[in-house]
């Protein structure tokens, strides 16, 4: 009998495992007092809001994400995108949170977008941080949604490179994100430990997603946080312009000598940003 119960009990832990190891959302919780939901960039893990959740848990309930195949987390099934979002708002929902503040970096800005245009939401507050509504259309001329697909020359490319090409990529990359080469470093770190599948499939999906239209149906308070880096001031200030022609109002703060990790490269002054907009009415 009791081999039974045993073996019974380890089936039922694997069954636990199993299913949140495929959850699409991973959720680390702490603070106390009004909600607020921090959701990081495309390969990024949750860890990346550590700093600004050291300040805020003081006198917010802080709810870090780290999304489905980056972080070390187990990756889930295609469409990747779709859902995250999905699964981003189930939680609000069944924790109800709300008045919800919701930070979102690059990706996670684009997301919370997709959040606060949905009928019904909770959130009483955008702040995005270097984050664009139609990433897709900035990078690809003639952008169409309808003419990205999984199956591609470039994403083939992708998945066939080994991990020295793979590395020297990422390593490329990383060095346009930040100022500081430690920062650099990190985030080249987390490119390769992002599952490969989800890296070139999951930012297929990123690309498809054009919030531009549905900026419209956003009503609450917006706040833009920039990087003046890698094309100065004045041209980020107009592609923001042009990206956000749709949503009726917003504040744009520009932050000089920073890149796309404006939290890492200009950390004291990204932290008072949000404490003075979380402070504000």
């Amino acid at each position: 009998m009791k081999k039974i119960y045993f073996l019974f009990a380890m089936l039922l832990s694997l069954a636990v495992q199993a299913q949140q190891n495929d959850q699409p959302i991973h959720v680390k919780v702490s603070g106390s007092g009004a909600p607020i939901l921090l959701i990081p960039g495309f390969t990024v893990p949750g860890e990346s809001w550590d700093a600004t959740v050291s300040q805020l848990e003081k006198n917010y309930e802080c709810h870090v994400l780290t999304l489905a195949g980056f972080g070390g987390k187990h990756p889930i099934d295609f469409p990747w995108l779709p859902k995250i979002n999905t699964s981003i708002e189930n939680y609000i929902q069944e924790n109800r949170l709300n008045n919800l503040t919701v930070i979102g970096h690059s990706l996670g800005g684009t997301i919370a977008t997709w959040l606060a245009s949905r009928e019904n939401n909770s959130i009483s507050k955008l702040i995005l941080v270097d984050a664009l509504p139609a990433a897709g259309a900035l990078m690809i001329p003639n952008f169409d949604p309808e003419n990205l697909a999984y199956e591609s020359p470039y994403n083939d490319q992708l998945l066939s490179m080994n991990e020295v090409e793979f590395e020297k990529m990422a390593q490329g990359m990383a060095q346009g994100m930040s100022v500081h080469p430690e920062t650099q470093e990190r985030i080249k770190d987390w490119i390769l430990l992002a599952d490969r599948e989800t890296y070139v499939y999951g930012y297929t999906d990123y690309l498809k997603l054009d919030m531009r239209e549905a900026l419209k149906n956003i009503s609450v308070p917006v706040t833009i946080i920039a990087a003046d880096k890698p094309y100065g001031k004045e041209m980020a200030a107009q592609t923001y312009k042009n990206q956000y022609a749709n949503l009726a109002q917003y504040d744009l703060m520009m932050a000089d000598n920073a890149a796309h990790f404006v939290m890492f490269d200009q950390p004291e002054w990204f932290m008072q940003q949000i404490l003075n907009i979380l402070a504000s009415n």
